[in-house]
């Protein structure tokens, strides 16, 4: 009798975690109908999540980062702030392709067929081979410049990690501003779709993560506040 007992002491533990497994599992099951169910709304957030757009502001100059896309969507973007009067001048950075050209030309000849006056564009010729180096090689000429606001243009896929490592590298006190240029090539609400806006994805999330961990102990030391620094005299011209 007591070892019947016993036996059914055993099974109704047993029984009752064999239940709440089960559960579990309907639950988990549910959880993935859910996430599927939503994919789109969520994978269009996680797109928007590089995208960062500040307002333009009155700067001392436009500064394009290099590589920019077939269709020059950031020297489009560059040269509507230039016309809007947002800075006198418009820098073309670009990195070497051949030691006679560099992807600056490129820019700079897009900038003038999009209406900027040559005397307005900057054209910096640089041997840059990641963002992280751009932007130590921008810090030199916005310092040697003596420039203090700067709008920074780039493609929406690139605006948060470029923002990340340059207000970490341009020089203290700087007034920064990113812009994102609208990417023919990236939409963030159906990157998904095409396969170059997965590689932009993918490239960015691990883009983010090397820089992360490249500046882990590097202060931000710039500012994107304008009430810091009194509006630049030339503005009051436009």
């Amino acid at each position: 009798m007591k070892a019947c007992m016993n036996s059914r002491s055993h099974r109704i533990p047993q029984r009752g975690g064999i239940i709440f497994r089960f559960l579990f599992f309907i639950c988990f099951l549910f959880f993935l109908f859910l996430i599927y169910l939503a994919r789109h709304p969520l994978l269009g957030l996680a797109g928007s999540f590089w995208v960062v757009n500040d307002k333009p502001e009155a700067s001392d100059a436009i500064v394009i980062l290099g590589d920019d896309n077939y269709a020059g969507d950031r020297a489009t973007r560059a040269a509507e702030l230039f016309k809007a009067g947002m800075a006198p001048h418009v820098v073309a950075s670009g990195r070497y392709l051949r030691p006679y050209a560099t992807i600056a030309e490129l820019e700079q000849h897009d900038l003038t067929d999009r209406g900027v006056p040559a005397a307005a564009i900057v054209r910096f010729d640089q041997h840059a081979e990641n963002t992280k180096d751009e932007a130590a090689a921008l810090a030199q000429l916005i310092s040697a410049r003596g420039w203090k606001r700067i709008l920074l243009v780039t493609s929406n896929y690139h605006t948060r990690r470029a923002r990340y490592i340059c207000e970490r590298t341009f020089p203290s006190g700087t007034i920064l501003r990113v812009v994102a240029a609208p990417d023919s090539d990236y939409d963030p609400h159906s990157w998904w779709q095409t396969r170059i806006g997965a590689k932009r994805f993918a490239h960015e999330l691990a883009g983010m993560l090397l820089a992360m961990w490249e500046m882990r102990n590097s202060s931000v030391r710039t500012s994107d506040s304008l009430l810091l620094a009194p509006t630049p005299s030339w503005f009051s011209a436009f």
